[in-house]
């Protein structure tokens, strides 16, 4: 091959990589497709006995409850929503570190999967999963996250 052509044929690579980094500058990675529900929801949830919903909740740590240590191992606290309802929080602490410093009175914000039951209800998936099957979840603490 001449010179000439391995010289066009070079700037024609050149100008290909340009498109494709041109391009590749727009590309945005799709969302989860489970949006937090609103809080104002979660009247809905419970009113229709919904269950394995991702939602976003902020409350009050009403109550302080034994960690779950059979199976997986949980922390758990009970919150109440500024609507008086109350939901448990079931929190992985074998896949997410401990809140150590939570105490009664403590504002939280709290993203995972709701489940439904005759009490209010539950929140869990608190976490990330590490097999990347479940949207992840978290608590937000006095500005720390855990997942």
């Amino acid at each position: 091959m001449s010179k000439p052509k391995r010289m066009q044929q070079r700037v024609w690579i050149i100008f290909g990589f340009a498109i494709l980094i041109f391009m590749g500058s727009f590309y945005e990675p799709a969302t989860q497709n489970n949006p937090p529900s609103p809080a104002s929801n979660i009247e809905q949830l419970i009113e229709q006995r919904q269950s394995d919903v991702q939602i976003e909740v902020s409350g009050t740590v009403t109550r302080l409850l034994s960690d779950d240590n059979e199976g997986s191992r949980h922390q758990r606290f009970i919150i109440e929503l500024a609507s008086g309802q109350t939901l448990l929080i079931v929190h992985n602490i074998d896949l997410a570190p401990r809140i150590d410093d939570i105490r009664e009175g403590d504002e939280v914000r709290v993203y995972g999967e709701y489940i439904w039951n005759d009490k209010g209800g539950l929140i869990h998936w608190t976490h990330h999963d590490p097999a990347n099957r479940h949207p992840h979840g978290w608590i937000r603490h006095q500005e720390r996250l855990y997942q």
